[in-house]
């Protein structure tokens, strides 16, 4: 079911800060993507959460994160599933921004603004690739990156941004040491995210395309089953 938006976008994308999100938690995550974790740190950049079934959250409950960032400072990602009632036809047209380049045809119009998170959901968050050179961008692979600030938009909107994108409004966040924690107590299964499962394929589709990367059939995924 679609998630309806708040009035109060009109704070989306409209400055072109250098500063990355907060976190949710003291310890900030860092924008640097330059910071490597150790050899002992768990690191699911890069990686899809799936929900177990078992997680019966309203807000979480059937989602597929994909990380952006994951290091001893916490971790931080995009919910690629649930779709809010507001295309990016309709966000452009919030933030006095006009598809100069695509027409009343194009499938971009009617591709919806995803619900991230439940952290800063009055804020728009662009998952895109290839990654680019954006004001406030964490890039994540060689070739997507996640960028809060909106010349990102003004590019797609003017025919030179990136090919593939995901608009979300708000993210998830995690402080240090509680993701893992979830993870442990059978919260999500992980798998190396592919994208274009997030990219491409019907949101609809996304959460079983997840779970088939983990090689297993999801009509057998008991909800005690473990993690992978």
């Amino acid at each position: 079911m679609a998630k309806q938006i708040k009035s109060h976008l009109s704070t989306l994308f409209g400055e072109t800060s250098r500063s990355e999100p907060k976190s949710p938690s003291k310890s900030s995550i860092s924008s640097d993507s330059s910071t490597k974790s150790t050899d002992s740190e768990l690191n699911l950049a890069n990686h899809f959460l799936i929900a177990m079934p078992s997680m019966l959250d309203p807000i979480f409950g059937g989602s597929v994160i994909y990380l952006c960032e994951h290091n001893q400072r916490g971790a931080m990602g995009l919910v690629i599933n649930k779709p809010t009632d507001m295309t990016i036809s309709g966000l452009f047209d919030r933030i006095d921004l006009k598809l100069e380049i695509i027409p009343n045809s194009h499938p971009m119009r009617k591709q919806p603004v995803m619900f991230g998170g439940p952290v800063q959901d009055d804020r728009g968050f662009v998952l895109h690739a290839p990654a680019g050179k954006f004001s406030s961008s964490l890039q994540v692979t060689d070739d997507i990156a996640f960028t809060t600030s909106r010349d990102v938009l003004e590019a797609v909107a003017a025919g030179d941004g990136p090919e593939r994108v995901l608009i979300s409004v708000g993210y998830a966040g995690w402080s240090a040491g509680q993701l893992e924690q979830e993870i442990l107590a059978n919260g999500w299964l992980t798998v190396a995210a592919d994208a274009s499962i997030m990219f491409d394929l019907p949101i609809e589709e996304r959460f079983l395309a997840a779970i088939k990367l983990l090689g297993i059939d999801p009509m057998m995924l008991a909800a005690d089953a473990g993690h992978a």
